[in-house]
C-alpha cells in the first residue's frame, strides 16, 4: 500500500472500506466517506473549527432524550429529512402527501372515540377536524388509524410542557371512512432553540418559525402509511417553513365559527374552528406488505 499524501488519502479510505461483506453498507460507506473528503477539502477546516464541529455533534446527542430528537432536528433545519421523505414516498398524483415526521412525535398514545376531544384542558381555541379516509379509487377506508400529535394553542408540544399523554392521540375512521377529531388549532410556533441547534440558527438570518399545523399518521392494512402535516392557509410562516415541510396540498382552511353546534355534537360557547380534510392513501406494494 501506498503512503499517505493528501492527494491519495480520499482514494485509500474509500479502497479500505470496501472491504465489507454487506453490499448495501458497503455502498454506503463508500460515499459517505468520498462526501466527506469532499467536504473537507472544499472547506478546508482548521483544527479549532473540526473540533467545534465534534463538540456540536457530541452536545447535539447529549442533547437526545425519550420526547426529544435534536439530531432529527438538526437534519430537519438542513432539509434532509424532507429529501429522505420524498425519496421513499413518491407517491402516485392524488395521494396525500406526505412531509417530515418531526422530533416530537410519541408511540402510544391514547385511545379516543370518533368526536372525543383529545386536547383536555390545554389552552387555545377549540377545533374540530372532519373527513374520509379513502382510496385513489374513492373506496371509503374504515378502521384506519389516524395518530395525531401537535402544539396546544399556545405553540407547545408535550415535552414542552413536561405532561403525559398532552396534545396526542389515536383515532380509528368509522366503517364508511369517516373520522371527527376534537381538538384546538395550533398556531405557529419557533423550533427548540436551547439546542446546539438553535445555537447554530442563532448565527443565521433564517427564520426558525414552523407555521401552525397538526402532525397525522395514517395507516391501514393493505395501504402505504403516510406520515403528514394539516397546516393552516394564511399562516404567516408557511412560505418559510424552517424544516421545508409545506407541500400545497397540505394547506387547508381553518374556517372560524361563532358559538353553536359542532360536527362532533359539541356545542360551542365561543368561536370554534371547522377544518376539513380526506386523507388519499395509496395501495401498498407486495414489497411493502410484506415488510
Amino acid at each position: 500500500m501506498p503512503y499517505v499524501t493528501e492527494a491519495n488519502l480520499t482514494d485509500l479510505a474509500v479502497e479500505r472500506w470496501s472491504d465489507i461483506p454487506d453490499p448495501r453498507l458497503r455502498q454506503v460507506m463508500r460515499a459517505a466517506i468520498k462526501h466527506l473528503h469532499a467536504f473537507v477539502r472544499e472547506v478546508e477546516p482548521t483544527p479549532a473549527e473540526w473540533f467545534a464541529a465534534i463538540d456540536w455533534l457530541t452536545r447535539t446527542g447529549q442533547m437526545c432524550d425519550a420526547k426529544r430528537q435534536e439530531f432529527i432536528l438538526a437534519s430537519d433545519v438542513m432539509g434532509v429529512s424532507m429529501l429522505v421523505d420524498a425519496i421513499n414516498n413518491r407517491l402516485a398524483s392524488g395521494a396525500t402527501p406526505s412531509t417530515v415526521e418531526g422530533p416530537f412525535h410519541i408511540p402510544n398514545s391514547d385511545e379516543f372515540a370518533d368526536g372525543q376531544s383529545m386536547s383536555k384542558d390545554a389552552p387555545g381555541i377549540p377545533c374540530v377536524i372532519t373527513g374520509t379516509v379513502r382510496d385513489l379509487d374513492g373506496k371509503p377506508v374504515g378502521g384506519a388509524l389516524l395518530d395525531l400529535w401537535q402544539t396546544d394553542g399556545e405553540g407547545l408540544y408535550e415535552a414542552q410542557r413536561d405532561r403525559d399523554q398532552y396534545m396526542r392521540g389515536v383515532y380509528h375512521s368509522n366503517p364508511d371512512g369517516t373520522f371527527t377529531v376534537r381538538t384546538v388549532a395550533p398556531i405557529g410556533y419557533t423550533i427548540p432553540m436551547d439546542g446546539p441547534v438553535g445555537e447554530l440558527m442563532n448565527r443565521t438570518n433564517i427564520s426558525h418559525m414552523r407555521p401552525a399545523h397538526i402532525h397525522f399518521h395514517v395507516a391501514a392494512p393493505g395501504y402505504k402509511p403516510v406520515i403528514t402535516h394539516l397546516f393552516q392557509k394564511g399562516d404567516q410562516y408557511i412560505e418559510t417553513d424552517v424544516v421545508f415541510g409545506v407541500k400545497e396540498p397540505l394547506i387547508v382552511e381553518f374556517h372560524k365559527k361563532g358559538p353553536g353546534k359542532a360536527p362532533n355534537g359539541e356545542t360551542m360557547s365561543g368561536p370554534w374552528y371547522d377544518v376539513k380534510y380526506d386523507f388519499v392513501l395509496q395501495k401498498a406494494t407486495s414489497a411493502q406488505k410484506a415488510a
